[in-house]
């Protein structure tokens, strides 16, 4: 559940007038050309779903971790600016330690955009650190719920357990980020060490 932000930029379009001593071309008489949709990999989903191809694919540490960023990028877009500014007081807050805060903001941006899987994620975390766990995992499962392929909640979730000493459910969260994010070190290290102490108590 690292915390990571998308930068906002705003885009100016606008038209250019015609010039007045230009003279008016009338209306096309034919009809306009059927509307087709955009390329798969033009939209939000279809960019995320040919990255988690390829990260699945991937074998290079370093590459994948390019790949990672980039989905990080795709989850972190809100399409809205003041959902990512209360994002990123969210953000300010947690870095101050100042959690109580942190929570009013994000519990303004899962109210105002609930399909908004990062917010969920981002409230998951700040609640993570507050040792709030079960109001984590309730953040967590409507972040998988919206984004099942999510490997930083899934991650979170990890964590949860093993510090809860739920060490066999610990592993198996690690064992699903890895089927998303095979070169994940962090997840192939508790894989190992999970395993290993679970072997080691008979399990």
């Amino acid at each position: 559940m690292r915390i990571l932000f998308a930068s906002f930029a705003a885009l100016l379009l606008f038209g250019l007038p015609a010039s007045a001593e230009e003279p008016v071309s009338p209306p096309a008489a034919t009809p306009p050309p059927a509307i087709t949709p955009p390329p798969v990999a033009s939209t939000r989903q279809g960019r995320l779903d040919q990255l988690f191809t390829d990260l699945k694919r991937e074998r290079n540490e370093k590459a994948a971790e390019r790949i990672a960023g980039r989905i990080w990028n795709e989850w972190n877009q809100s399409g809205s600016a003041s959902i990512d500014l209360m994002m990123q007081w969210a953000q300010k807050a947690a870095e101050d330690q100042k959690f109580d805060v942190a929570l009013d903001f994000l519990d303004q941006v899962v109210t105002l955009q609930p399909s908004y899987a990062e917010g969920w994620n981002r409230r998951a975390t700040v609640h993570f650190l507050m040792k709030n766990y079960g109001k984590s995992m309730a953040d967590i499962d409507h972040t998988l719920h919206l984004e099942p392929r999510h490997f930083g909640a899934l991650s979170g979730l990890a964590q949860i357990m093993a510090e809860t000493g739920h060490k066999q459910s610990a592993l198996e969260a690690w064992q699903k980020v890895l089927t998303i994010y095979p070169m994940m070190r962090s997840a192939q290290d508790q894989v190992s060490t999970l395993s290993e102490e679970l072997a080691g108590e008979g399990i």
